[in-house]
Order: structure tokens, then sequence, then C-alpha cells
């Protein structure tokens, strides 16, 4: 399953966005992986094996919404009264709905079950209102326009909307220094590239944002980044062909090249003979052996993988001997394998396809806020960390994961 996200931009300003009436812009984002979703009233779709949602803090309404959901009976809306003191139709959020269902609510032409199905909003997903048809709203969510039966979004809610969203701060020069305070004058704490996407942790320091990076949270410039809000959107039913499409390809194509690269390693071996020393191969810096690629799927991945920790971490390196940064890490490692990915940790979260964090198996792509890393299995990680610690393994939650993406 995939989601779009509304990206609302704020270049260099302060204050919160407004929301409401800003063009919905699509994006890939994270979504935890569904094969298939059937229909179970019309209007809403069924929990589907595997589901793992990525934005879960609810509000305390959250298990009254679920359970009134399973009973096909209506949320009970919030009165004027509560939404005025929940920085309702006053605040940035106003007339944005936010889904609360088990999967997703269908989209449809028209405010009635029998018109056609036009899209799906995702739980969680948000959407602006434009207009209120009894007991439907007409809305906007990335490219689709049509109704939603309103029992199954939240609308003008602040807290729920905010629990839903993530504040990133992208950017817009070739290497940005994220500092341990807000002043030119403080320690480095690390170096992102041109384009990373950071997740923001606050916002109140004049000229300058607090992120997430690998070596916990340091302040980036506000002249160098675009701040935007970035809520999961609606599909349209080309767009879930398109994407259903463009992920079966992917893992073809994936499981094609490392095949072709599984013989070609074979091959390789029995020409070599006894002279290929068990199929390893020596980094001249250390002397160490290395055993050459083999096999495929994620597991070889992931096995391969694990023979490159204690090497060292070089910011923009891609080489598994001599030093590589996460990204590298991850692109060199399926680079044996006959896969090419980008070097880039916010470009790997549109890699392959998503899957979710209950469903990660040994050579998943595992994405946090400007880092990157495999999954090994067990809980674990192997990833080229920071220049002090370089390739090495850690649990898979030590932070907040974005999104999980299978090649294979």
């Amino acid at each position: 399953m995939y989601k779009k996200g509304l990206k609302v931009a704020a270049c260099g300003i302060a204050s919160a966005v407004v929301l409401v009436g800003t063009p919905m812009i699509p994006y890939a984002a994270p979504l935890a992986g569904v094969s298939q979703a059937a229909s179970v009233d019309g209007d809403t779709g069924a929990l589907v094996s595997g589901v793992s949602l990525c934005f879960s803090n609810y509000l305390t309404k959250g298990e009254q919404i679920a359970k009134a959901e399973a009973n096909e009976t209506p949320v009970v809306q919030q009165s004027t009264a509560d939404k005025k003191n929940n920085n309702g139709p006053e605040s940035e959020y106003a007339n944005i709905a936010i889904a609360q269902v088990d999967n997703y609510v269908n989209i449809r032409s028209e405010s009635n079950t029998e018109s056609e199905v036009v899209g799906k909003l995702y739980n969680n997903s948000a959407a602006t209102v434009h207009a209120v048809e009894g007991d439907w709203y007409r809305i906007t969510s990335g490219t689709v326009t049509g109704y939603v039966k309103s029992e199954y979004v939240v609308r003008d809610n602040a807290e729920l909307a905010k629990s839903v969203s993530r504040r990133v701060a992208t950017v817009h020069t070739e290497t940005l220094f994220v500092r341990t305070e807000a002043t030119t004058e403080s320690d480095v704490l690390e170096m992102v590239p041109d384009q990373e996407e950071l997740t923001v942790t606050d916002e109140s320091t004049d000229g300058w944002v607090k992120v997430s990076v690998e070596k916990g949270e340091g302040y980036v410039s506000r002249d160098y980044v675009t701040l935007s809000t970035e809520f999961v959107q609606a599909e349209s039913k080309a767009e879930e062909e398109a994407r259903l499409a463009k992920e079966a390809a992917e893992r073809e194509e994936a499981e094609r090249a490392a095949a072709a690269k599984a013989v070609q390693d074979a091959a390789t071996r029995r020409s070599a003979g006894s002279n290929s020393n068990g199929g390893g191969s020596s980094t001249p810096s250390s002397g160490k052996s290395y055993n050459a690629p083999s096999g495929s799927g994620g597991a070889a991945v992931a096995n391969y993988a694990c023979q490159f920790v204690g090497n060292p971490y070089v910011y923009g390196g891609a080489s598994l001997t001599n030093g590589a940064d996460c990204s590298g890490f991850v692109m060199a490692c399926y680079a044996a394998f006959g896969v090419s990915l980008p070097h880039s940790s916010s470009a790997l979260r549109g890699c392959g396809y998503e899957v979710g964090t209950d469903a990660m198996q040994p050579g998943d792509i595992v994405c946090y806020s400007g880092h990157v890393g495999i999954y090994i299995g067990g809980g674990t990680i192997v990833h080229a960390s920071t220049p002090e610690s370089g390739i090495k393994y850690s649990n898979v939650n030590y932070r907040s994961i974005l999104s999980v993406r299978r090649i294979f």
C-alpha cells in the first residue's frame, strides 16, 4: 500500500503554516504494506493481514472511533464548542479532515454509496473539506476530489492532525552542518547532503530549527532549508493501479538481477578453483578477507552486509571496505547483487515497496530521519552509523522508523 502526502512549504517562516485552501501536492510517503483490501460496507476497507500504521498516535477517542467503525455506526463528531476549545475552525487545521477507519474509506464521485469509487482515503490520511452535503463531505486529497461519509473522518481537530503529520526540513545546499546549538560557533554534530529530508522537532528558536539525525538532535539554519508539513493523502484508482504495476516490475527486476548475479558468482568461483581463497577477497588496507556475494533475495543481502561491521564511516563514501555513509552502505550492498539504488537516504524511501514494521524481513531497508540501515532479523539492523562508530549493529527501534522498504 502506498501513501501520498500534502507538503505545505514555509521557507524561512517561524509561524505555523495555514493549510486551508492550500493545493494538495502529491509526494511519496511511508505506509505499511497491503496486498489487497476488501470492502466491508461499500465505504470502508477491511483490515488486511500485515497492516501497520506509520502514524498511530490517536486522540483519546481512538478506541471509541475504532469501536464505532467495527459496529458500522457513526463516530460522534465534535460539537462547535469542542472544536473551538480544540483549536478548531479558527486554527490552521480548519477544514482539515483526518480519516479514522480500519484501513480506508472510499472516495465517491457523488454523495451516495451507489456512485463510482474514485479513490481511497487511508487511515490517518488528510483531506481538505470544501462542503457539507447531509452526512457527506466534499473533499480534495492529493489528486482526488469527491465525497466521503462524515462519520469516517474527524474534522477540525488540531491535536489529531498534528499527531498524524510530520514536520520536515528539506536541505537546499550541497552540505549542511547540523550543530549542537543554535549558533554557528557551536560544534558540528553531523553533516547532511542536499535534498535530505529531516524530521523537525522544534521551531521555537529564531533563525534555526531543531532536527533529528543519526547522532541525536541538533540545529540547522533556516536559511538553508525549506520547512513543510507532510500529511498522508488519498490515492486515485489510476494511481493505485500504476503503483501496483511499478512495484511488481521492481520486484521482478530485482529478482532477475539477483539471480543473474548468483549465476555469475558461481561461474567465477568454479573458474577460480582453489585460487579463489574460498570465494573471498581481501581489502588492501587491512588484509581482511570477505566472502563474495552469493545467493539471492533479502536474506543474502543481509548476510553479505554483516561482514563489513567494524569498517569505517565516511561521509559521501560508498566503499564497503574503505568507508561509506549510511545510504552509500545500503547502495553498495545491493549493488553487489546487481541492484541499482540511489545514494540518498531520502530517495531510498521511494525504492521498492512498503512493508509494515511488523512484517520486516532480512534485507529490508529501514528508513529514519536522515538515515537508513539494512534489517538483518531479530530486531536488528546493520548500518553505517557515524564516523566514531563506523558500520555497526543497532536495535531496529533505536530511533523512530519512517518507512520500511522491500527490494526483493
